[in-house]
């Protein structure tokens, strides 16, 4: 029972182990592939992006934007960043026209080329929540504390085995050593008694003749 259980727990843990070396490449190796991960924050361009979700951004050339399509860039001189729709170009004087969905007016402010960061390739739905949770205390510890637990409960499964087995080993061992001492050493196997063959002298002589 208690290995069945070991074994049962062996393939949760890995599982999870695996769930989350999946989300820290969604979430961290995605910059490898040239993606700038964004979580949004409000909901002005709901239904397309939502709270929580996690957008993937590529960066492109301002000159090939088009309008309709949704732009993140960087808002203000605080580095605060949005994703809107273009609504309109002017490309002479190297600016994005933008609104968001959800709003009912065009954004005051337009946005120039050089601020834009890029357009959102795909997004993972409420993805945004575990990564605000995970990046910032106590969210961060919990998460690097389970890890940690995790990483040891897929390898105990092992490491009792091991132990066990060498309990076995012991347990063989000291069975050998005492059926050892239990034979006496000066005894040895009796020898054959060898015998020699005497050839059997003949009382009979030659008839004489």
């Amino acid at each position: 029972m208690k290995t069945k259980l070991l074994k049962v727990w062996s393939i949760v843990s890995t599982v999870l182990v695996i769930v989350i070396v999946l989300f820290a490449i969604f979430l961290m190796g995605s910059r490898v592939m040239g993606f700038r991960v964004f979580n949004v924050i409000s909901g002005s361009m709901s239904p397309v992006y939502n709270v929580g979700d996690l957008i993937y951004v590529k960066n492109v050339d301002p000159s090939t934007v088009k309008v309709g399509d949704p732009i993140t860039f960087v808002l203000n001189e605080d580095l605060v960043v949005a994703t809107h729709r273009v609504v309109r170009i002017d490309a002479e004087n190297q600016h994005f026209y933008t609104k968001g969905d959800a709003n009912e007016t065009i954004d005051s402010t337009p946005v120039h080329f050089k601020n834009l960061i890029g357009v959102p390739q795909f997004k993972i739905p409420k993805l945004g929540y575990v990564s605000d949770f995970i990046q910032y205390p106590p969210g961060m510890y919990i998460t690097i504390g389970v890890c940690a637990v995790l990483i040891f409960l897929v390898f105990l499964p092992d490491i009792l085995g091991k132990r066990k087995q060498k309990k076995a080993q012991q347990a063989l061992s000291g069975a050998a050593a005492s059926v050892s001492q239990a034979t006496p050493a000066d005894s040895a196997p009796a020898q054959p008694e060898k015998t020699t063959a005497q050839p059997a002298e003949t009382a009979d002589k030659p008839a004489d003749e």
